[in-house]
């Protein structure tokens, strides 16, 4: 038995029926990822000391426990995320030594379910373009996406079975598909952002990735829990488990979107084809004409978020800012407030509609990529199929169903109404196992 090859649920029923000790799992995990680490670039902070001691110590809490737990489960953390114990550096030379006082909310939570907070992942600079080190491990000359590289390439080596992202265009989304593995970017509101840097307050969403959807379950039933810190979350929201009988019940709508033509074309022949070929009630529609507005109208949101939340550090530190996260921060300065409230006002009317074709779906289906990840480490891709839907909020997952023309994995995204993120999460489980 590989144990770097279980699923975080797998491994949770071994060490509830005492087969294994999270110290003996743990330390598969740095075997391997002492071969892989520096072919792959998935980590900016690990400490192997901090680690076992953390697995020996929650080894001796499941002793004196009784019934089933989360001891001494390992999960990555996206380096925007604080951490009291680890550095937290945003993928900058600015933050370099940065070490925060306390854990981000979501930390917080996760450590008191007895999960080992297991290193830092590698992020680009500030969640937005400029690359870090990390390379794809289903093909090391080919970007594994961003901005959340390392806790997708770390999942995607089996590094960890569990780690989470962040996504405010594309970037929990983008990188699964690149690194075929699942990412779940939940309802807008649902997980807190309080101690994560922001990016874009409009539009962060944390979110997490893992192999199975029955892993996205498990840490969504743990996160997806309401923080008064953070004023844009939804109160009285609560996640729960859901099972679904029959996938027949069920009516999708395939969707190419504004962001149809920017798609590889191998890709979109690819893609046509597993719609016609999968065996689900689908339909496709047309977006109404107001989605013609939804890329340059959620770029420009971001880029105001991106103005507000780092010009502090481009006032302070230019020089030590990547040339791409300059750019988009002068992208962000030279915009007017007209086009911006222009921009959420689009947001609100795209809103409005969307909910008129889920009055009729129960989910979307689109691409998750332009296509497989390119072969170009000095970009993360396009986010172009993400982007909107993160500026709408909807809850969204990337599925590792499709192929590209290199063999190289494309993501199907599924896409479900606000606060269905137990629905979609169901729904996605029997579409994986069809």
């Amino acid at each position: 038995m590989e144990l770097i090859n279980l699923h975080a649920f797998q491994v949770l029923k071994l060490l509830n029926n005492n087969e294994i000790t999270s110290e003996d799992y743990v330390t598969e995990l740095l075997k391997h990822i002492n071969k892989r680490e520096p072919l792959i670039g998935a980590w900016n902070y690990l400490n192997e000391d901090l680690i076992l001691n953390s697995a020996k110590k929650l080894d001796e809490k499941r002793k004196i426990s009784t019934g089933e737990n989360l001891f001494g489960l390992p999960i990555g953390i996206k380096d925007i995320i604080d951490t009291y114990d680890m550095p937290t550096e945003n993928g900058s030379k600015i933050c370099i030594g940065r070490q925060p006082s306390k854990d981000a909310h979501l930390v917080k939570l996760l450590r008191k379910e007895g999960l080992i907070i297991f290193g830092k992942t590698v992020t680009t600079e500030f969640a937005l373009s400029a690359p870090g080190k990390t390379k794809n491990p289903k093909d090391l000359e080919c970007t594994p996406g961003g901005s959340s590289s390392g806790s997708a390439a770390a999942v995607g080596d089996n590094m960890i079975p569990l780690s989470i992202g962040s996504q405010t265009g594309g970037s929990v989304l983008r990188p699964a598909s690149f690194n075929g593995i699942i990412g779940f970017k939940p309802t807008f509101g649902t997980i807190s952002r309080t101690g994560m840097s922001p990016v874009s307050f409009r539009l962060d969403h944390p979110g997490i990735y893992a192999r199975c959807i029955e892993d996205i379950e498990l840490i969504a039933s743990i996160i997806l829990s309401y923080d008064e810190s953070d004023y844009d979350m939804i109160k009285n929201y609560h996640f729960q488990n859901h099972s679904i009988s029959n996938l027949k019940d069920f009516k999708f709508a395939f969707v190419k979107g504004p962001a149809w033509k920017y798609g590889d074309e191998d890709m979109k022949k690819i893609f046509e084809n597993f719609i016609k070929s999968i065996d689900l009630r689908i339909d496709q529609i047309q977006l109404p004409s107001v989605f013609e507005k939804a890329v340059d109208s959620h770029i420009t949101i971001m880029n105001g978020g991106i103005r507000s939340s780092l010009y502090k550090h481009y006032n302070e530190n230019k020089s030590k800012l990547h040339p791409y996260t300059i750019e988009r921060i002068e992208n962000g300065s030279s915009l007017s407030a007209s086009d911006y409230i222009d921009a959420i006002q689009n947001a609100k009317k795209m809103s409005l509609e969307l909910k008129n074709v889920f009055s009729k779906y129960d989910a979307i289906i689109t691409p998750a990529a332009t296509g497989q990840a390119p072969r170009d480490l000095s970009t993360t891709g396009n986010a172009v199929f993400n982007g909107y839907w993160t500026m709408l909020g909807v809850p969204a997952i990337s599925l590792p169903l499709l192929k590209g023309k290199d063999d190289l994995p494309i993501g199907a995204q599924v896409i479900a109404p606000w606060k269905e993120d137990n629905k979609l999460l169901s729904i996605s489980k029997a579409i994986m196992n069809l």
